[in-house]
């Protein structure tokens, strides 16, 4: 996954619905970016989580209290990580609810942009 984050990351983060996190390592401290599907909700940015809740940048994101977003050409901070379970009730596109359902997907992040 990281090698496939690299290669394909910057060019998705450039492309409508998509967005780069930017996180930093729990122990090492080093900058990571990992590639994400974002869409707004009220006044957060909800991210869907494919791969779970237990990814590392799920981790470091939620020990650090936030992080990073790049969308649209801009990198905003953004805090207060909320994992939650999508139950229907939050808008996602109709289009991605189709595709997550189709992956199983329920599981997201809500992060507060600090603008």
């Amino acid at each position: 996954m990281n090698v496939a984050n690299r290669i394909i990351g910057p060019i998705m983060a450039r492309l409508p619905g998509f967005g780069m996190i930017y996180h930093q390592g729990r122990t090492s401290g080093r900058e990571y970016r990992t590639p994400v599907k974002v869409f707004r909700h009220g006044n957060a940015y909800v991210v869907t989580l494919p791969y779970g809740t237990g990814t590392d940048w799920i981790k470091n994101i939620t020990a650090a209290g936030g992080g990073d977003l790049a969308i649209n050409g801009r990198r905003i901070h953004v805090v207060n990580p909320t994992l939650f379970h999508d139950d229907g009730r939050v808008a996602i596109p109709k289009i991605l609810r189709m595709v997550l359902a189709r992956m199983n997907v329920t599981d997201c992040i809500a992060l507060t942009p600090m603008e």
